[in-house]
């Protein structure tokens, strides 16, 4: 058993958006020297991507599953008490083991849950040391995927949750360079009136489940008011005129 006052270490593992082979080798190997590896898991019970990428790369007994309340915004008393009992099952294997990582999908530093899950299980292991492997975000991925270029010269980008409210994107749209725009699937009408409010339709890429075999991507101008997969990744390239290097 670990002596947690000292050296107890928390590694958030970016894992990417979904394809296993994008998930880094400083990534594979932080989650291959991990004690355990854990995986957010809704309370519906079902594998998420975070899992699914996982067990390519270390074995499922490996693998400790906790749930987080992960699409919780109206009800917080559910919200909270579901982030205290992850923190307590972590805390848990904490006490348990010296190494402990958690698969989450992107990057840990990019609207991941493992912000939450650090601040939580810190006030609880004295001592902690908490590291992170960044990861592939969507954005990245689509791109690559789309072709769709992200940003030239001096262009600046801006990256938007949709769940912050749509005039949020709105103003993010009215202003230079690529607007990125995460977690929009239930709100995709809203985000297709303020593509064409702001004269960014064209050129526009939505896509879902990147790198797996329902993968979707399709040109904004597609979007028909239709719900969408809740983790779809919208880019609304920069208005760009001059040729090459016309931004620099």
């Amino acid at each position: 058993m670990p002596d947690v006052m000292s050296s107890s270490t928390l590694v958030g593992v970016g894992v990417g958006p979904g394809d296993p082979e994008l998930v880094t080798v400083k990534g594979v190997n932080a989650l291959r020297a991990a004690d355990v590896v854990v995986v957010p898991v809704m309370d519906t019970g079902e594998r998420g991507r975070a899992e699914a990428t996982v067990v390519h790369y270390v074995p499922q007994e490996k693998v400790v599953r906790v749930v987080f309340a992960l699409n919780e915004r109206t009800d917080r008393a559910r919200r909270e008490a579901a982030w205290d009992a992850a923190g307590e099952r972590v805390t848990g294997l904490l006490r348990e083991h010296a190494r402990v990582a958690f698969a989450t999908i992107g990057d840990p530093n990019v609207y991941s849950t493992f912000t939450y899950l650090a601040q939580t299980v810190a006030g609880a292991v004295p001592g902690l040391v908490v590291e992170t492997v960044p990861g592939i975000t969507a954005m990245q991925d689509l791109a690559a995927r789309s072709g769709a270029v992200l940003t030239e010269g001096t262009e600046p980008l801006t990256l938007v949750p949709v769940t912050a409210g749509s005039a949020v994107l709105k103003d993010a749209l009215n202003g230079p360079g690529t607007v990125v725009a995460y977690k929009f699937g239930r709100q995709a009408a809203e985000v297709a009136e303020a593509l064409r409010d702001s004269g960014r339709l064209d050129g526009a890429v939505w896509g879902s489940a990147l790198g797996l075999p329902e993968e979707s991507i399709r040109p904004a101008a597609e979007l028909d008011g239709a719900a969408l997969p809740y983790l779809s990744t919208l880019i609304a390239p920069a208005r760009r005129a001059g040729g090459r290097g016309g931004k620099l």
